[in-house]
């Protein structure tokens, strides 16, 4: 799990000190947070665990960016449904849900269900009535370039555009472009973040699996493919990461729906490994209080504050990088 920081927020304990010494709070410039969704079909739905961390920590998300998979989850979150809510529909979905086997020389699925699913998932399907600035990216297969949704105009589309992987799902004429899956032209939308104006960028990559001597299917062959040139330009979306976020859920097939559950706790579990990092950011305690003061107790505390500071000369404490 990789972790680049840049120009770091100014650390609870320092903003701490200011206030004793001054007898004000140093005001603290706290920088927008950007969350990047990859893809990953059935296994994106452990996106949900990390939403669910980021929901348990008050962590604010001033844009929300994805591809493939991670853009149906990026758009639910954008549209105000939460965590529990997202959690709920993923654990009674099936494949059928969204696809529908078909006869044609472009795919082996149609899309056309994902309509009716985004319907029940969505609170708005436009991107100017989201509560969040939204982006969902797709692939031109014509052009062979990354194409970003955003803004304005009807989401459905280019969520379905952007998981329309390659082989399984057909591709989506929109607009003049033939488009196809996101993540042939981006794992994780971190780029498209830092054009929306945000300065932390926190990105969800799922784990590829380990390759095998045999692969039993088509859809196997060709999503190692993927897999194997994904690799070759993951650097390409992580120079634009602040903190990468990878549940490991590789161990799992890409249509592991019935999985849902744990999948959603690893996806919680590894945000919470880089929680410390992000609550520095905003200049907040590494550790989460998990119950607010009483008011008893928060007096107590604020009385107790200059014996303290007596008794315990200041000490910086180390933090980690």
């Amino acid at each position: 799990m990789a972790v680049e920081e840049t120009k770091p927020a100014d650390s609870w304990w320092e903003t701490a000190r200011a206030w004793v010494r001054t007898g004000k709070r140093k005001e603290l410039k706290r920088p927008k947070i950007g969350l990047a969704l990859g893809g990953g079909f059935a296994r994106g739905i452990a996106h949900i665990g990390v939403l669910r961390a980021l929901e348990k920590n008050n962590i604010p998300i001033h844009a929300v960016a994805g591809v493939s998979s991670g853009s149906i989850v990026a758009a639910a979150v954008a549209s105000g449904t939460t965590a529990d809510e997202i959690e709920a529909v993923a654990l009674s979905m099936k494949f059928r849900d969204v696809a529908k086997w078909t006869v044609n020389l472009m795919g082996l699925a149609g899309s056309d269900r994902m309509i009716n699913f985004l319907a029940r998932l969505l609170k708005t399907t436009r991107f100017e009535e989201m509560k969040i600035p939204l982006a969902i990216v797709a692939t031109d297969l014509v052009r062979g370039k990354a194409v970003t949704f955003h803004e304005r105009g009807d989401v459905v589309v280019p969520i379905r555009a952007s998981c329309a992987y390659p082989g399984l799902f057909l591709p989506l004429r929109h607009d003049g472009k033939l488009l196809v899956d996101g993540f042939v032209a981006m794992e994780v939308p971190a780029p498209a973040l830092i054009s929306m104006g945000v300065e932390r960028v926190i990105s969800v990559a799922i784990p590829n699996q380990e390759g095998v001597e045999d692969y039993g299917n088509m859809l196997s062959v060709v999503n190692r493919c993927f897999q194997v040139m994904s690799a070759r330009t993951e650097k390409d979306w992580r120079r634009y990461s602040s903190v990468v976020v990878s549940p490991p859920v590789a161990n799992m097939s890409w249509d592991s729906f019935a999985s849902a559950k744990k999948m959603i706790e690893l996806g919680e579990q590894a945000a919470m490994a880089v929680m410390p990092t992000i609550r520095r950011w905003l200049g907040q305690p590494e550790s989460a209080q998990t119950e607010p003061l009483t008011e008893k107790a928060r007096t107590w505390a604020d009385a107790r504050a200059p014996l303290a500071a007596a008794l315990n000369p200041a000490k910086e404490p180390s933090t980690a990088a």
